[in-house]
């Protein structure tokens, strides 16, 4: 009986290692997933668009552009998703980050906290959209950051991690109202 007990182990060990191996996802089967929630969630796809994430001192930006400046169908579709996305994020919403990413973000949960003490500002560019991000709150600044950061690495822009100026248009914080 012990053998039989003893030979069913060897039998199935190797199996359920190999089955655990199978369920690990690899780091480009991650971004493949991602890229593809993306694609659905945001109504543009990833290889048609440029994204770009921007951390500065009272918060950051994201930013989307199409590629080819004829392609009206995704700019008009960036700027419906950005604009979207901003009125989420003011309600405190962030179920579309967690879908695509097949995770909670760090930093939206304490964005969605604070989300009275942080500003979404919806802006046209030539090619896209962008949400400018800004706080004066540091606890909500770090969430922006921790959440701005983790989008840079899941979506892999090469977009610098430290945290600068921001080199575009200077306007005031929006009151509190216009960001909803």
């Amino acid at each position: 009986m012990k053998t039989v007990f003893q030979a069913l182990i060897l039998l199935f060990v190797p199996l359920l290692m190999q089955a655990q191996q199978a369920t690990q996802e690899t780091p480009s089967d991650h971004h493949a997933g991602v890229t593809a929630r993306g694609d659905e969630a945001m109504g543009f796809p990833h290889d048609k668009t440029t994204h770009h994430f921007r951390l500065f001192n009272d918060g950051g930006a994201i930013e989307v552009e199409a590629n080819d400046p004829k392609d009206t169908a995704s700019r008009d579709n960036i700027r419906m998703h950005l604009e979207h996305i901003s009125r989420a994020f003011a309600a405190g919403n962030f179920n579309i980050p967690m879908f695509i990413h097949a995770t909670n973000p760090p930093g939206a949960a304490t964005m969605a906290e604070l989300r009275d003490q942080i500003r979404y500002q919806y802006q046209e560019t030539d090619s896209g959209a962008r949400i400018r991000i800004r706080t004066t709150n540091s606890r909500a600044g770090k969430a922006i950051h921790d959440f701005l950061r983790f989008q840079i690495s899941d979506h892999q822009t090469g977009d610098s991690l430290k945290i600068s100026e921001d080199n575009g248009k200077k306007e005031p914080m929006p009151h509190p109202e216009d960001s909803r």
